[in-house]
């Protein structure tokens, strides 16, 4: 493992190499001793995985892998980060959240618990790109699952269990409970399994 600033990692962790953790931000480039990432018990680090300074991981941590997760990242217990998964810091995950392989996660994003986010979702967070303004990504309630493929844009809040299909492209909120389909995402009630989650 290649480690940079000071790390603390938990007991029992599985980590098949190369793995990078600590990465220094753009601020630590030229430093030593820096605060490096903290990670809790039973984590299994796949190769490929680089987690960056400032980084807070709770228990039963795993990721697929080439998995980068930036600086500034406040991650649960039992979170699943699927293979070439990219968080780009500023963003804080919840409690038994599952990222499939693929998603990309924006700076300034919010997940809530219990939250899963199919492969190739792209969360964004520039309205109209590049601005060079307030970068402000979606918020994600707890309970709350995202179909494969789906496109969700900045500011954009999907409620407490609400589902969106996949291939949606999500322009506006979406309320708790209710499922988003189509390109822009039109609302519906949610179908009976569904209801059942």
């Amino acid at each position: 493992m290649i480690e940079y600033g000071k790390n603390t990692i938990g007991e029992n962790a599985r980590i098949f190499e190369p793995v990078t953790v600590g990465f220094p931000s753009r601020e630590n480039m030229e430093k030593t001793g820096f605060a490096g990432s903290v990670i809790g018990k039973n984590a299994t680090l796949r190769s490929g995985t680089i987690i960056y300074c400032d980084v807070m991981i709770g228990d039963n941590f795993q990721t697929g892998h080439n998995v980068m997760i930036r600086e500034k990242t406040r991650i649960g217990d039992r979170v699943a980060i699927g293979t070439a998964t990219v968080i780009e810091g500023n963003v804080s995950i919840g409690n038994d959240v599952s990222l499939q392989s693929m998603v990309y996660i924006p700076t300034n994003t919010r997940i809530g618990n219990n939250v899963f986010i199919g492969p190739n979702t792209v969360l964004t967070n520039d309205r109209y790109p590049p601005s060079h303004g307030q970068m402000v990504g979606p918020t994600i309630m707890d309970r709350a699952a995202i179909g494969a493929n789906a496109t969700i844009l900045p500011g954009v809040c999907i409620g407490k269990g609400a589902l969106i299909a996949a291939g949606a492209v999500v322009t506006k909120d979406v309320p708790d409970r209710m499922l988003a389909v189509g390109s822009p995402a039109k609302l519906r009630n949610l179908p009976g399994p569904a209801t059942e989650r």
